[in-house]
Parts: C-alpha cells; sequence; structure tokens
C-alpha cells in the first residue's frame, strides 16, 4: 500500500507545503510514542542542514517530542552521518536529520533514525505514518514528565574525530593541496577543519551559507564551481559534498569528475589490498555502470545490484555481510565505519589511496573506462505517465532496439515528482536514440 508520508529517504517536500509545522509536530509525537520503550529518560538527537526553514522545523519537533515525554538534544547544523553516529554513540532512542540533501533550499525534509543509527524500516515507518493521522492526545505526557530540550557544544569537534579515526593512526596528508566544497550545507564547518587537521592545505568553497544558498551552484550537483577552483589553485583534488553531506564525488587536478562508481572502486581495490572486504564483492544499484561490473569481474569481485536510493543498498549489506556500496551518484557506504553514506569519511579513504600510490588523482580514481550511459528526467505535475499505453509501447520498442546491446532503466524518482529514462551500451548513439524516444513518449504523456 502506497504510503503517505515517508518516501524512499524520509519525509520530503516544499517547505510549508508538504513540510509544515503541524506535521513536523506530529512526526515528533509519533515517533517519540513509537520508540517510548522502557522505563528509562528518553531522548532524541536532532541535527539539521542550513535552509532557512530548519528553524521552523525544528521548533515544531522539539514541541511534539516534548510533549510525549522525550528529552531533546539540539546538534545544529551537522551532516546527516553525524547525527546517525550520534544517535548511536550517545545512547539516543531516536535521531532525526532535518534536510532535503541535495534539492533546491525552498525544500526540506525529516530524516528518522533508530537508536542504533540505522535508518528505519519500512515497517517502523508505516506505524508511525498510523499515529501521524491518528489522535494521540490521550497519549500526551503529564506535565511533570514532559521533555526536556537543549542545545549540545562540541559535537562538531566529536565527529572530526570520528572521522579522522576511520584512517590508519598517524595517517597524514601532508602536502596535499585540497578544495572542499561544502555546498554551504551541513558540513560547512567540519569538512575543511578535518582534513585541515589531518594536514591539507585547504581551500573552501560553499562554506558561506545564508539559508537560502544550499546547493545553489555549488556542491555535488553542481561541481563545475568545483572544477574550476581545483584549476585556478592547481589543487591535487576537489572534493563536493552535497547539502547533508552524506554524498561526495572527487574532481581530480585536471578538474575533471569523478563519480561514484569510480570511487567505490577505488574504496574496494583498497579494502582488497588490506584483507578489509568481509565478502568478494560490493553493492550498488541498477544505476552503476556496467563498466565497474566488468572492471570488479577482473579482480574477482562481484557486484550485486539493488533498486535506487541508499537505503536498499545498506539493507542488502546487511542482510549479506557486506561492508562495501554505495552508488553512483556518491552515496559511499563503508560499514565498517558508518550506518549511512558518509561524504567526508568516503573522501578521506580516497585520499589515503592517493597518498598511498603517490600517483595523481586522475591516475588512481580512474578505475575504469564507463559504458555510454544517458540519463534524463521528465517532470510530471500528476498522474502516472508510465501508465499511459504510448509509453509502455515506446518503452517495449527501445529495448527491442537495445536487444542484448545494453540496457534500460526507466524509474520515479522517490523523492521529486520526475521520471528518469536511463540508457547504457555500447553504442552510444543507439543508447542516445532509445532514451530520447523513451524521453520524448514520457513527456507527451505527462504533459
Amino acid at each position: 500500500m502506497a504510503r503517505k508520508f515517508f518516501g524512499t529517504d524520509g519525509i520530503r517536500g516544499r517547505a510549508n507545503g508538504i513540510i509544515t509545522p503541524e506535521l513536523a509536530l506530529r512526526v515528533g509525537m509519533a515517533a517519540g510514542l513509537i520508540f517510548h520503550r522502557g522505563d528509562h529518560r528518553h531522548r532524541v538527537v536532532i541535527g539539521k542542514d542550513t535552509r532557512l526553514s530548519g528553524y521552523m522545523i525544528e521548533n515544531a519537533l522539539v514541541a511534539g517530542f516534548t510533549s510525549v515525554g522525550m528529552d531533546v538534544l539540539l546538534l545544529g547544523p551537522m551532516p546527516t552521518p553525524a547525527v546517525a553516529m550520534l544517535t548511536h554513540s550517545m545512547r539516543a532512542d531516536l535521531g532525526v536529520m532535518i534536510s532535503a540533501s541535495h534539492n533546491p533550499f525552498d525544500d526540506n525534509g525529516i530524516k528518522l533514525f533508530g537508536p542504533d543509527g540505522y535508518k528505519l524500516s519500512d515497517a517502523i515507518e508505516s506505524q508511525i505514518e498510523d499515529l501521524i493521522t491518528g489522535d494521540m492526545s490521550t497519549r500526551l505526557a503529564q506535565p511533570a514528565t514532559m521533555g526536556r530540550a537543549k542545545r549540545l557544544e562540541g559535537v562538531h569537534a566529536r565527529y572530526i574525530e570520528f572521522a579522522k579515526r576511520t584512517l590508519p593512526r598517524n595517517q597524514s596528508f601532508e602536502g596535499m593541496r585540497v578544495v572542499v566544497d561544502c555546498a554551504h550545507g551541513a558540513a560547512y564547518r567540519v569538512a575543511p577543519e578535518a582534513l585541515w587537521e589531518l594536514g591539507c592545505e585547504v581551500i573552501a568553497i560553499g562554506d558561506k551559507p545564508d539559508g537560502f544558498n544550499i546547493n545553489r551552484e555549488v556542491g555535488s550537483t553542481a561541481p563545475e564551481a568545483l572544477a574550476a577552483k581545483v584549476r585556478e589553485v592547481r589543487a591535487d583534488i576537489g572534493i563536493a559534498l552535497d547539502g547533508d553531506a552524506d554524498r561526495v564525488l572527487i574532481v581530480d587536478e585536471k578538474g575533471h569528475l569523478v563519480d561514484g562508481d569510480q570511487l567505490m572502486a577505488v574504496v574496494a581495490e583498497s579494502f582488497k589490498e588490506d584483507g578489509r572486504l568481509s565478502r568478494d564483492g560490493i553493492v550498488a544499484t541498477v544505476m552503476s555502470n556496467l563498466g565497474l561490473e566488468r572492471h570488479l569481474a577482473g579482480l574477482g569481485l562481484t557486484l550485486a545490484r539493488t533498486p535506487v536510493g541508499d537505503r536498499y543498498v545498506l539493507e542488502h549489506m546487511r542482510a549479506n555481510g557486506f561492508n562495501v556500496g554505495g552508488e553512483q551518484s556518491g552515496h559511499i557506504i563503508l560499514s565498517d565505519y558508518s550506518t549511512t553514506g558518509d561524504g567526508l569519511v568516503a573522501a578521506l579513504q580516497v585520499l589515503a589511496m592517493v597518498v598511498r600510490r603517490q600517483r595523481p588523482v586522475s591516475e588512481v580514481c580512474h578505475r575504469f573506462d564507463p559504458l555510454p550511459q544517458i540519463l534524463k528526467n521528465v517532470r510530471y505535475k500528476k498522474g502516472r505517465p508510465l501508465e499511459d499505453d504510448s509509453v509502455i509501447k515506446a518503452i517495449a520498442a527501445a529495448e527491442l532496439k537495445l536487444n542484448s546491446h545494453g540496457r534500460l532503466l526507466i524509474r520515479p524518482s522517490g523523492t521529486e515528482p520526475v521520471i528518469r529514462v536511463m540508457g547504457e551500451g555500447d553504442d552510444r548513439d543507439l543508447v542516445e536514440a532509445v532514451v530520447n524516444d523513451v524521453v520524448e513518449a514520457v513527456g507527451l504523456a505527462a504533459a
């Protein structure tokens, strides 16, 4: 059954449109009730990115949680993986991240983490939805048992130390000139500080959030500014985070972009060399390039594929004992360290590999030649374009043209009203032709 509020990555939508104070209040109440287990004093940690609407949502959540007897610890602007880590480290009953990740500033979202630091299961999210739409007035705390709220100090240093401890003891990046693009988002303080403490010469961009500029022409979804800066200052590497810093892309010393597929290959090789791979393979999504799969096969490693969404990657990793996984978009999950994608930690692993190899990033991070892959998005306002007869016929015709020379993937986004059409194969002209055919059909059906 379709869910009303939760998508593939929490609740997300336009601030004061979908994400209203009333909804945030009820999410706090409902999640607080679901995770009120036992007689101990319950508490929740709340972090956020730098969107203006974060203030509104934060306060509404605080009201919701305290009204059902949960104490609230406010972290302020912090990366999503930091919230997940601190939830578990501080023995909180629940963690909340207020963020819409890579979306524009006028969107926002609410991500929930259980006491183990992992995102909630579909089943628990469904329980929360049932409470959100129900009557919770009889389950409010008594006046003497309401929760308290306070803002925590020192959490940035705590996360920086955590990130540094994922590296070998005495690891130094002395002599490395690094440009880090913080997307005017949640990592604008912690990422430059962590890199500087490890010995880097740090040039930071996207580190001046004003409530409106998160992800605007910066970050992993707009790496052009980073590439230009890397070339300008002749940096060794560029690191692009997104708004909540759970994903990362790299720019090499020539200003060329390195995507998540190449980064997963780098990490997989590094872990294999050190005997740290828990399984002979990694986990990625259906979007990852066939070139990655072929490259890993040449190393004796497998590539398990999941539906799109880092939560599905992580679920497969946990169920099958993998410790490396991720997405082409830059979610890199290293489960030995984190319970979710962590852009900073992944970047540090790549930097360590560059220092070990003593070769330029353009060599270290180019592990394979990707097959031509074309992805186009079609935005729609309402309805279900993929169920239109003309679209179904166009997809069937496109698959017939590709035959065994490639693959076609069409799916609705889990976070916005967009149909994503991806084609991949050895013949770029053929791939582009079939993708355009499907995009045209979807566009007409969505008009």
